[in-house]
């Protein structure tokens, strides 16, 4: 039998919050329709490929596609990271390869595939809170500047009192902006022009490196490190599902 990675507790905690969104039914196959969805997210294997012991392929790949339709898996990540702790928020941005078999989706859509100096990419933008636990992320094409998805991330994390970030994020309108909200900024500016760096919190500017973190661990599942997804939604509930597994061991 594969290695598995869900235990009693967390599965019953996981099924009790996909109950609660009234989309899904109970049935005993569930469980082991969600390992073969994390065997394929730790692996990174074609669909095809899965293991017998958790069922066929096709039905598993039909519910995973379902279940990022009805959007069950983002919910899941949103409903674990209710109890972040919001005093510190630090936002990055990070840029994963998406292999050739990823493009071709059959949409009008770019389906967040752009090209970026190493070929075919996809970036993560992600908030992470005060212990380095995901907030909140969204997904764009590889070329994307970090700072085009600043404003989003500190929109979705309201409830900050500080926002950290790297010298990517140096614009004024965008200190301007968290200001705004009543926030306050801890963001070095760019060495340019002879201009003389501000006052910045370097002792807390130091715990930035929780956002990088965060990247490194879901990195590990290969299904994230390369992107392998045609369809932006279905990469985006699988960066979602990682998320969620940084979650669980808080719970249970």
């Amino acid at each position: 039998m594969p290695r598995l990675m869900l235990t009693d507790k967390r599965w019953e905690m996981l099924l009790h919050l996909m109950k609660s969104t009234g989309r899904i039914y109970n049935k005993p196959e569930h469980r082991n329709t969600f390992e073969g969805i994390l065997y394929r997210l730790r692996t990174g294997i074609p669909w095809r490929d899965l293991p017998k012991e958790f069922g066929g392929w096709s039905s598993i790949f039909r519910r995973f596609n379902l279940w990022s339709k009805k959007g069950i898996l983002s919910y899941l990540f949103k409903e674990l990271a209710k109890d972040s702790d919001f005093d510190w928020v630090f936002i990055d941005g990070s840029i994963i390869r998406a292999h050739q078999h990823s493009t071709g989706a059959a949409t009008t859509d770019s389906e967040c595939i752009g090209k970026s100096r190493g070929g075919n990419a996809t970036k993560i933008y992600l908030a992470v809170d005060s212990n380095g636990f995901p907030i909140y992320f969204e997904l764009s094409e590889g070329q994307r500047n970090d700072i085009t998805h600043a404003q989003s991330l500190v929109e979705h994390t309201c409830q900050a009192k500080i926002v950290i970030a790297d010298k990517g994020y140096d614009s004024d309108i965008f200190r301007a902006f968290i200001e705004s909200e009543g926030m306050e900024s801890v963001i070095p500016k760019r060495k340019y022009n002879g201009e003389k760096q501000k006052d910045v919190d370097w002792c807390l500017y130091k715990y930035r490196h929780l956002v990088e973190n965060a990247f490194g661990r879901i990195k590990h599942f290969r299904s994230i490190s390369t992107r392998y997804d045609k369809l932006a939604r279905n990469y985006a509930s699988m960066v979602s599902l990682a998320f969620m597994m940084m979650w669980l061991p808080m719970y249970c």
